[in-house]
């Protein structure tokens, strides 16, 4: 009995330590990047920037409509003799009593009938922001992509590094233990064992802090992922394998200036500031207004003599405004939009600029890191064949423990030069497809 209890806690105990590790989650970079987009606070504020932004332009088309005001108010005044005039009956006709509460409702209409293409330019304006700003959120989508690639890659990168790390360390302790049973033969110094002790020791340090590494990268791809707590992520995709994305230099970069989203946000508040011009120019010409209103007051004013009772009146009027002199308000603004026209337009020309150089450069790059892969392939197969003929060499008793070592390292060296090629390529990749606005 005591035997059984023993054996049920024992699974229960496996259990519990089973459910509190982590799940592993294993996803491709297209599920990273979309749970990335799904879960972003920075794409969440661009999006509410971009509502705030289409709400503007109601308010801007809303300003031309009619607005319908109630208002009510009381008002204290001082006592005062009242005025009358004597009647030829001998009573006096008040005309003007004394009446210090004095209570007023008012229901007003206001249409604004012209305003000289005021409100279009405005809503124009806002139009172009808004157009802007959803430019601004497909750009820091893209932002994202890049980043969630970018982190997507350090960890497949880190745990292929881990992996070799791993294979260099396990062949140490081969050969460790081959040097040691030699060394008890009498076949070899002493000394080879402090050397293979150091080769086995230097891959150790170099796996752990590759292990770091991976949980580091892990850490911040979780966090772009949106996810409660770090997780143990495994990505679904190796280094092998990269794309085939090239062109030619011209074509790409007339590409990305037709797709890239900050470029075209440029424009567009370029636009923007054109309407705001308009808008501007508008206030020198004049501007119609509609106004009605329905009074009851006690007394009403408009009423004569005035009485202590509630009576209604009413009011309907065009009034027309035109400015004439703002002390050079209307001109110091429309100086003010020129500058920032200047200053979109010569932003633009940089950013023209610096995408044309941004293409040749990443083209550039990605073709080195991709002629660098052969090489890279090349020394490592030429690297394992060092290795195991100075493996052979070493049993026949042709080759000393040095040579060993130097081998193991030269083909360690090389297989993490493989893999730092190939993160490259993928790197190179990513950052082509965000130049591009792809």
């Amino acid at each position: 009995m005591r035997l059984q209890t023993v054996v049920v806690l024992a699974v229960l105990l496996a259990a519990a330590q089973a459910s509190a590790q982590p799940a592993t989650l294993r996803v491709t970079l297209d599920e990273a990047v979309a749970r990335a987009v799904e879960s972003s606070h920075r794409l969440a504020e661009a999006r509410a920037r971009q509502q705030a932004a289409e709400a503007t332009i109601e308010v801007r088309r809303r300003s031309d409509d009619p607005t319908l005001t109630a208002s009510a108010g009381y008002t204290r005044t001082n006592h005062i003799d009242a005025f009358g005039v004597p009647q030829p009956n001998g009573q006096l006709r008040v005309i003007y009593p004394d009446i210090p509460d004095n209570y007023r409702t008012r229901l007003e209409l206001v249409w604004p009938v012209y305003n000289a293409g005021r409100t279009d330019a405005l809503e124009r304006a806002a139009r172009a922001e808004a157009t802007a700003t959803g430019s601004d959120l497909a750009a820091a989508r893209l932002d994202l992509r890049l980043e969630v690639s970018r982190a997507y890659w350090a960890l497949v990168t880190a745990r292929e590094t881990v992996r070799v790390l791993e294979q260099a360390l396990a062949t140490a302790d081969r050969s460790l233990a081959d040097v040691r049973s030699r060394v008890d033969a009498g076949l070899l110094p002493p000394n080879d064992v402090s050397r293979s002790e150091a080769q086995r020791a230097r891959s150790e340090l170099l796996l752990v802090e590759a292990k770091g590494r991976v949980e580091i990268v892990s850490i911040d791809l979780s966090r772009l992922m949106g996810l409660p707590a770090p997780a143990t992520i495994e990505p679904a995709e190796a280094l092998d394998g990269s794309t085939a994305l090239s062109g030619d230099a011209a074509a790409l970069e007339a590409e990305a200036l037709s797709s890239r989203p900050e470029l075209a946000a440029l424009k567009t508040r370029a636009d923007g500031v054109n309407a705001r011009l308009d808008a501007i120019a508008s206030t020198r010409k004049p501007m119609v207004n509609f106004l009605s209103g329905y009074d009851v007051a006690n007394p009403n004013p408009r009423i004569f003599p005035r009485q202590d009772k509630w009576q209604p009146s009413f009011d309907i009027s065009f009034n027309v405004s035109w400015q004439f002199w703002d002390s050079g308000r209307a001109k110091a603004d429309r100086a003010e939009a020129l500058a920032n026209q200047l200053v979109l337009q010569e932003r633009q020309n940089e950013v023209t600029s610096q995408i044309q150089a941004d293409v040749r450069r990443q083209l550039v790059e990605l073709a080195t890191s991709r002629a660098a892969l052969a090489p890279a392939r090349l020394a490592l197969a030429a690297a394992q064949e060092t290795r195991r003929v100075v493996n052979d060499r070493f049993e026949a008793g042709v080759a000393t423990t040095l040579d060993v070592l130097d081998a193991q390292l030269a083909e360690m060296q090389a297989d993490l030069d493989r893999a730092r090629v190939l993160a490259d390529v993928r790197l190179n990749e990513a950052r082509l497809t965000r130049v591009v606005g792809r």
